[in-house]
């Protein structure tokens, strides 16, 4: 009998050994984002370093982070496996260069067409006090180079993925993709037009928006990748766009929208959700955008 008790604690030391030496390893594969790497007609991103375990309060007591703080604004439906591959290789990224920042993952669930200015707006407005500028970032652009700056903007918009480097597009009004503002900068301009349903046309607005506003466009200089700047996540095989131009949305796009923006968005924010992607954190958006079809009959399909 004392020798069948001595066997049972035994195993069940032996047990609790195995059980922690399992978390540990869960916990280092999580961080390292090797259960998010693959998805169905996304190419996986490049190797990810193990997780720089740095905490949020870490970067109020290290004066090398600096004063400010990024809101990347991440307009986003139905695209998973690119959110899997994004949040955690955006946290790592800025952390190596020491800028503080907070992912929202701006979530249209609505049954409106996707609108992406909207969401921009909405993620501008639900920022929060504690952020100073923006990032409006693609889901599926994902920076390689470790020069390109992500910087505080306070000389104008800081265009990211310029034309000389998106993998895409390469007109020189180009400001989509990845564009940085102030948070002051952004008000100038009233936004994004709430204008754009399904896809494209609201960052070409958006150009004629920061000239009106008398603001300077600056994009990077020496970057010697050109377009292997970016790995872009995009299918376009799996993820189908919303091309369509419905009622008089063909003429209506080309219009530069001198009163809407972020002073007439309408929305409701369904739940606001914490939490981590391969360790990487980020705060989900549900979003409720409203939408009057007697103004933009094209923000649905029928």
């Amino acid at each position: 009998s004392h020798l069948s008790r001595n066997c049972s604690v035994f195993q069940l030391f032996f047990l609790a050994l195995l059980l922690g030496f399992a978390s540990l390893l869960w916990l280092q594969l999580s961080c390292s984002g090797e259960g998010a790497r693959q998805g169905r007609g996304v190419a996986a991103p490049d190797p990810l370093k193990p997780c720089p375990w740095e905490s949020r309060a870490s970067w109020a007591e290290d004066p090398s982070w600096g004063p400010h703080r990024l809101a990347l604004l991440i307009p986003f439906r139905e695209r998973f496996e690119e959110l899997l591959a994004f949040v955690p290789h955006m946290h790592r990224f800025l952390s190596r260069k020491r800028i503080r920042h907070h992912i929202f993952v701006l979530n249209q669930v609505d049954h409106y067409r996707f609108n992406r200015a909207s969401l921009i707006n909405v993620g501008f407005l639900e920022s929060g006090n504690d952020t100073d500028y923006i990032a409006m970032h693609d889901v599926d652009l994902l920076p390689r180079n470790e020069e390109l700056d992500y910087g505080f903007p306070e000389a104008g918009p800081f265009h990211v993925a310029s034309p000389e480097l998106h993998p895409l597009y390469h007109y020189k009004t180009y400001v989509g993709g990845i564009l940085l503002l102030t948070k002051q900068h952004y008000e100038m301009c009233n936004g994004m037009s709430n204008r754009f349903w399904g896809w494209g046309r609201e960052d070409d607005e958006f150009y004629r928006r920061i000239k009106g506003a008398g603001l300077q466009l600056f994009r990077p200089s020496g970057i010697k990748t050109g377009y292997k700047t970016f790995q872009h996540l995009h299918d376009p095989a799996w993820r189908k766009r919303d091309q369509k131009r419905i009622a008089t949305q063909k003429q209506e796009q080309f219009k530069v929208d001198r009163d809407g923006g972020l002073s007439n968005v309408r929305y409701q924010v369904e739940s606001h959700t914490s939490l981590t992607v391969a360790g990487a954190p980020c705060t989900v958006l549900n979003v409720l955008l409203d939408c009057d079809t007697s103004e933009t009959p094209w923000c649905t399909f029928s």
